[in-house]
């Protein structure tokens, strides 16, 4: 406790947390992700004296570690650094390497470099795909992880390695503490049997271990199992996991709103927005578990910081959630989307926005096909009338497919325990409270709502706002088409029925 006290008494006026980065030099896997580069943006401005940012990046899609690393610092997440301090940017380096292969497959110069240099490793590469083959969800979340920390046991001056989970690595329980728990089965032995076995028996033996574990898929699985491997292998240097749980677009930095792709809740969003969506299975009356990326990432920079400062002879686990401190349900998120879609209308808007939540399966399949699957099909065969190709119905399925992955989360709610998360907040100076805020409590909704709908129309529509009163006209008729339709479905309903 004295060293506590006394590590608090220290540079009360100052930041700490820079001053734990000072000189340093920081390893980030996944840093084209989502978090990854909101990560990169936050130690790159917010820690100044931290030495180099080294991101390892793998060859994808036809495209080589060089050009996806230029591809990476256009994305509009650096536009701040770059309007405010642009040679900041060069502190980020490249590292051409592979989370699949021994020793990411580095060539010797980087191999060494990394090993003497870096002090602090954020691992944050993984498949957030719900639907992988067991095989693949192995080798990338829980194999790349035993990777990850087999090569810090050679960096010379590691300080901290912190591995970015989910607060869903444990879908089956209903109370989630901030502990490690045993995976349904061993990580070493499915590693194995993944390397073994064909593909039929792979795929039975995921659907057994799932059912078992009570998992809904693979990627819950293999981040539970990867949580192991981090509790069990790090013995000779500090560690923390990070649980964040449905992560989502930014608070207050780099800018309000800021959210770069339309992955889960979203895609789901915008697609609410633009009217598109019409029904959604869910359990409107649960607490909906989300947090702002930027919450994400300070409460990453500041847990190195921590578990370095205040040691302890385990894995240090951090809840980074919202619910248990600043809960909103499925039915406040649904009525404010709503009401934001229309005050700041796209205009890309396909109808007037109205859903609802529902746990009616078969009412559900009704308003799908009605509302979803046939306005779709129709402007499809006019897009093809008209020598033009046809989207509406692909864009119907992927939306199908990815509400249907996101339906156990829709469905259930959890108690996510976060002390740890609380005292991470607590143990900071005065300073690092406001540049690494991680402090949920003062999360006002309707506002972030409101920001987060602006910035799904900037960011990812790539909307000007110019277009604004435009938009409103259109969402204008829109409303009276809307009504035209409904009493025009009332009166075909009344003349069905027999009635006059």
């Amino acid at each position: 406790m004295n060293d506590r006290n006394n590590n608090l008494a220290a540079n009360v006026a100052g930041s700490q947390v820079q001053d734990f980065y000072q000189d340093g030099c920081v390893l980030i896997t996944g840093g084209t992700g989502f978090v990854g580069k909101a990560l990169i943006e936050k130690l790159t401005r917010s820690c100044p004296n931290l030495s180099t940012i080294f991101v390892l990046i793998r060859a994808k899609r036809g495209q080589d570690p060089e050009t996806r690393y230029r591809e990476l610092l256009k994305n509009s997440v650096f536009d701040r650094i770059r309007s405010e301090n642009s040679s900041l940017l060069k502190k980020i380096v490249p590292i051409a390497g592979d989370l699949t292969e021994p020793d990411f497959g580095l060539v010797e110069s980087d191999h060494s470099r990394l090993l003497a240099d870096v002090t602090v490793v954020f691992h944050s590469a993984a498949t957030v795909r719900f639907n992988e083959s067991l095989k693949t969800a192995v080798n990338l979340n829980t194999r790349a992880t035993q990777r990850v920390i087999q090569f810090c046991a050679n960096i010379h001056n590691l300080k901290a390695l912190v591995h970015i989970s989910t607060a869903y690595s444990n879908a089956d329980k209903r109370v989630v503490e901030e502990v490690v728990y045993k995976p349904p089965a061993s990580p070493l032995g499915v590693m194995d049997f993944c390397q073994t076995f064909d593909d039929k028996t792979q795929e039975d033996l995921s659907e057994s271990i799932m059912e078992v574990g009570s998992h809904p898929n693979t990627y819950t699985l293999t981040k539970a199992m990867a949580e192991w491997i981090v509790s069990e292998e790090t013995d000779s240097y500090p560690a923390a996991i990070v649980r964040p749980s449905i992560v989502t677009a930014a608070w207050k930095e780099p800018v309000p709103g800021w959210v770069d792709n339309i992955s889960g809740i979203t895609g789901i969003m915008m697609e609410i927005g633009r009217g598109t969506i019409r029904s959604i299975i869910c359990d409107d009356q649960l607490i909906v578990d989300i947090v702002p990326v930027d919450i994400v990432v300070n409460t990453l920079i500041a847990a190195a910081w921590h578990v370095y400062t205040f040691r302890s002879n385990s894995v240090r686990v951090y809840n980074c959630t919202t619910g248990s401190i600043n809960r909103i349900f499925w039915h406040e998120l649904g009525a404010l989307t709503k009401k934001h879609a229309m005050e700041v209308p796209t205009k890309y808007i396909q109808w007037y926005p109205g859903f609802s939540f529902r746990t009616n399966r078969l009412m559900h399949w009704v308003v799908h096909m009605l509302l979803h699957y046939m306005p779709a099909f129709c402007i499809d065969s006019v897009l093809r009338l008209q020598g033009n190709k046809p989207i509406m119905m692909r864009i119907c399925d992927k939306f199908k497919k990815t509400a249907k992955t996101g339906e156990f989360f829709a469905l259930h709610e959890w108690d996510f325990r976060c002390d740890n998360q609380i005292s991470l907040t607590t143990d900071m100076t005065a300073k690092d409270k406001v540049l690494f805020a991680s402090d949920v409590s003062q999360l006002l909704w309707d506002e972030y709502v409101k920001q987060y709908m602006v910035g799904i129309r900037k960011y990812v529509l790539k909307d000007s706002m110019d277009s604004l009163p435009a938009a409103r006209q259109k969402l204008q008729r829109f409303y009276i088409l809307h009504r035209c339709s409904q009493v025009v479905a009332a009166y075909m309903l009344l003349k069905m029925t027999g009635l006059r």
